[in-house]
């Protein structure tokens, strides 16, 4: 089971391949070589990073 790494939440579903989004707090994110990359999702379905990416501990 997959928690939310911004808001620790479990109501997390897989929208693609290695990409997540948040229902509790509406971010969309991915791991990447042990980096979690954040995002919004914006009125256009595009993806804006939300903050740099942190590493994995």
């Amino acid at each position: 089971m997959i928690r939310c790494p911004h808001c620790t939440g479990l109501q997390v579903g897989k929208v693609g391949n290695d990409q997540y989004y948040c229902w509790n707090c509406f971010l969309e994110f991915n791991f990447n070589k042990g980096r979690i990359n954040m995002y919004e999702v914006a009125e256009d379905g595009s993806l804006v990073a939300v903050e740099k990416s942190s590493e994995l501990i």
